[in-house]
């Protein structure tokens, strides 16, 4: 485990109040842009509020987004979501294109992922209680101390007939027994 991760709360990937099962919930509820009108590292966000904020805000009704200028500071993404976490993102010399890419993330996410540990890649809320299968689960615990190699374990198992096996079976009998009648009915003539 690398020492970056240390410190980050770890947990399981998942939907938040199983969003998306009956219809989707958008999770942001707030956008803050904070920039700077002269420094130079702002001029992404600057370009992106002239230019992309308005149809950013027709396209994302549900989405509140408030333009907050600061004097002599970087300019920052600040996204709200529905369940409590703020997540900021420093916007220092992105370009117009790097900070709508940002816009776009923080719309689609439901939180800082990247501020979690994953413990697994899938996690169950109801796991079985009789616990996972295995090729041995249902095997004959005699097993466990017998001798290997051994020729009865070893050899191949003698299954029943299938039901394909049985039927073709049957229509071969048929057909044996059909070839009788008629031989007989020609003796008779």
């Amino acid at each position: 485990m690398a020492n970056a991760q240390l410190g980050l709360k770890s947990g399981f990937p998942r939907a938040h109040l199983a969003n998306g099962i009956g219809r989707f919930v958008g999770q942001l509820q707030r956008v803050t842009l904070k920039f700077c009108k002269n420094h130079g590292a702002s001029r992404g966000m600057r370009d992106f509020i002239e230019n992309d904020l308005v149809d950013y805000a027709k396209s994302n009704p549900g989405v509140v987004v408030y333009v907050k200028p600061r004097r002599h500071r970087g300019p920052v993404i600040k996204a709200e979501y529905l369940n409590g976490e703020t997540h900021w993102i420093s916007c220092r010399q992105f370009t117009r294109e790097c900070v709508v890419k940002h816009m776009e993330l923080v719309r689609t996410q439901s939180r800082d992922s990247s501020a979690m540990r994953l413990r697994k890649m899938w996690h169950t809320e109801f796991p079985s209680i009789q616990g996972p299968w295995t090729p041995f689960t249902f095997r004959d615990p005699k097993l466990n101390i017998t001798e290997l190699p051994n020729k009865e374990e070893g050899a191949c198992p003698k299954y029943e007939p299938t039901a394909t096996e049985e039927i073709i079976r049957l229509f071969k009998e048929q057909q044996l027994e059909d070839k009788r009648d008629v031989e007989e009915k020609q003796l008779k003539n």
